[in-house]
């Protein structure tokens, strides 16, 4: 045999065994691009933030003083008005912020409707 004749083959077999690795890698070993770990440290980050303030909500639900009033208007609301009802009464805006924070809306929401 050649010196040359084998080249080609090897070069085909990695070449097919690189792309078997990535097509297994990816779909089946967990693997992901900077893109999607970016995201889901993301998403990760604001769970985390809403799992720590939703108690400061429920705090602030006790000790407001439209409380009764908010809380009466959580009860005969639909689930989807209950998240505005809390990003109205002030709730869900965290300390040092102007805006109320939608994903803490929704947690506190949740959390009273379920006491």
């Amino acid at each position: 045999m050649k010196p040359r004749q084998w080249i080609t083959p090897a070069l085909y077999g990695a070449a097919a065994g690189a792309l078997a690795l990535a097509i297994v890698g990816f779909t089946w070993g967990g693997w992901v691009t900077s893109g999607s770990a970016r995201k889901m440290a993301e998403n990760a980050s604001v769970d985390a933030v809403v799992a720590i303030m939703t108690p400061y909500c429920i705090a602030q639900s006790k000790t407001s003083p439209n409380s009764a009033e908010v809380l009466a208007a959580l009860k005969t609301a639909t689930s989807y008005d209950r998240r505005g009802i809390i990003e109205k009464s002030g709730w869900a805006t965290p300390l040092g912020e102007t805006e109320p924070n939608m994903a803490l809306a929704v947690s506190c929401s949740t959390a009273l409707a379920a006491n």
